[in-house]
């Protein structure tokens, strides 16, 4: 079962073509895979999680659809130039914002160098990587609580310590960029539970 009500995804894609074609197609790239750090959910439920906060929210269907497809040309064989030809300039750009730079090895590195390219990126991007970050913090720390830091922690090729690392900066980057996102309270608030879930499972030394 997924952290986050997903109900509000499948409103959207019953009312409307594209945000259904757009889960189709995610749907079809993620197929047979898992997300790390879940508990064994199936990644699909990743993306259906991003958009279902921003559906939630009120956000245009075309940033949904992009919210469906985020992942998929970072974790799948698709291609910016097919989501391109399939649902035109404004989503392809959007999930070209939002996926990595896959060339850059190192893990901090890579993610300055996004975390830098977001912030130079106009429109809504700025919700679809809000939303990206409230979902993997949510889905980590909720499988933290029902499986242990351990566990969860093997699944990753970098430290959960790391990635929180990551995480707050992403959240202040969002506050000093873009500060009338709605998300902003619910990404400090599941930062904050993550940090005390690392905590308490990573205690200092002699206490």
């Amino acid at each position: 079962m997924s952290p986050i009500d997903t109900g509000p995804i499948d409103a959207a894609a019953a009312r409307s073509e594209l945000i259904s074609q757009a889960l189709a197609k995610a749907s079809e790239a993620h197929a047979g895979q898992t997300r790390n750090g879940s508990g064994g959910l199936a990644y699909i439920e990743h993306p259906r999680m991003v958009a279902a906060t921003l559906a939630a929210h009120g956000y245009p269907d075309a940033t949904i659809a992009a919210a469906l497809l985020h992942d998929v040309v970072e974790d799948s064989d698709t291609t910016v130039e097919e989501l391109r030809a399939e649902f035109g300039d404004e989503i392809a750009a959007l999930v070209a914002a939002l996926s990595d730079d896959e060339s850059i090895e190192d893990y901090r590195e890579r993610k300055e160098e996004h975390r830098a390219r977001i912030a130079d990126v106009d429109g809504d991007a700025f919700a679809i990587y809000a939303a990206d970050k409230l979902a993997n913090l949510t889905t980590i720390g909720e499988s933290i609580r029902r499986d242990g830091h351990a566990e969860v922690a093997e699944e990753f090729k970098v430290p959960l310590e790391l990635k929180l690392e990551v995480w707050s900066a992403d959240a202040e980057m969002l506050r000093r960029e873009a500060p009338e996102l709605p998300l902003l309270g619910p990404l400090d608030r599941a930062i904050s539970l993550l940090q005390a879930d690392l905590a308490t499972a990573s205690p200092r030394p002699g206490t």
